[in-house]
């Protein structure tokens, strides 16, 4: 009894030291959801919990592997993740920092740059030093990159390259192990690919289409795996989910730790449990057309 008083003495006054250090939220910039009765809550979607941001970054802060799932046009999931670097930070030294927005054809820039600007060395032009791609808002990944490439642990890249996908296209590879590869997870992925082409893929595509996104979700999985820990990887939702991503390929490659996965999801998203550990209501960028766009005629 005594020894479980202490402990739990002890906690509570981490949990204080912790929640001292930790930076200040960002102010939401996106314009839509601020009245959500959701906004900015954290929950736990196993128990339903509500967490605050100190409780939430204790958690984080003692996992080997955790794993940030994002909608790539919302500013306040780029804020987010910066705060999130931040704060992990402050309690324990990060061990490496994966980003599906680099491939392997850049990391040697990458390191490159993180070599200059640790001796001083600030590039003039640090998207071109990078090799950025341009299908990336640098606007919105900019404020991550700069503060993470002047830390002391490695950005690395998680994603396939080019050149890679062109070969997974034209020659699907076998992909191992029995999580990542049932019926059930194959169906649902094939259905995401269909909805985020909007329709316009031919069938006999869908497979290829399929297995570059398994095999970026396996080589995010090794990259992972192979990571100095703690390690952190920001990516987009459909790769860190649970039941659908990196987890699954993780198991099928043997790895024995259970990543956490932290969604970061519009007010109003349904977030099922089992895709994730935690989700964190963010508000919401304006609704966009894409499939419209895409099936608009040329003018």
């Amino acid at each position: 009894m005594r020894r479980y008083v202490l402990i739990l003495v002890l906690s509570l006054a981490s949990a204080c030291q912790s929640s001292s250090t930790l930076p200040p939220l960002p102010s939401w910039q996106s314009p839509k959801g601020h009245e959500h009765v959701d906004l900015g809550m954290i929950r736990e979607l196993g128990s339903g919990q509500s967490l605050t941001p100190q409780q939430l970054i204790a958690r984080l802060a003692v996992a080997p592997h955790v794993l940030v799932g994002e909608q790539h046009d919302n500013p306040d999931h780029h804020a987010l993740e910066l705060w999130l670097l931040q704060a992990l930070g402050d309690q324990r030294p990060q061990g490496s920092l994966l980003l599906e927005m680099l491939t392997p054809d850049q990391q040697k820039q990458a390191d490159v740059v993180q070599r200059d600007i640790r001796q001083g060395q600030y590039p003039a032009d640090l998207p071109a030093a990078l090799g950025w791609q341009k299908g990336w808002d640098w606007a919105l990944y900019g404020p991550v990159m700069r503060f993470a490439l002047a830390q002391p642990y490695p950005v690395l890249a998680a994603n396939l390259g080019a050149r890679e996908v062109g070969a997974i296209y034209h020659r699907r590879p076998v992909l191992s192990g029995t999580l990542s590869t049932s019926d059930a997870v194959r169906e649902k992925l094939l259905a995401q690919v269909r909805d985020s082409h909007c329709g316009m893929l031919p069938e006999d595509a869908l497979p290829a289409m399929l297995a570059i996104q398994q095999q970026r979700d396996r080589r995010m999985a090794r990259a992972v795996i192979d990571a100095p820990t703690p390690a952190l990887l920001f990516a987009g939702s459909y790769h860190v989910r649970k039941d659908l991503g990196v987890p699954l390929h993780m198991a099928d490659l043997g790895s024995p730790e259970r990543p956490i996965v932290l969604l970061l999801a519009q007010v109003g998203s349904d977030v099922q449990p089992g895709t994730a550990d935690y989700v964190w209501s963010t508000a919401a960028v304006p609704d966009q057309d894409y499939c419209a766009q895409m099936r608009k005629p040329d003018q």
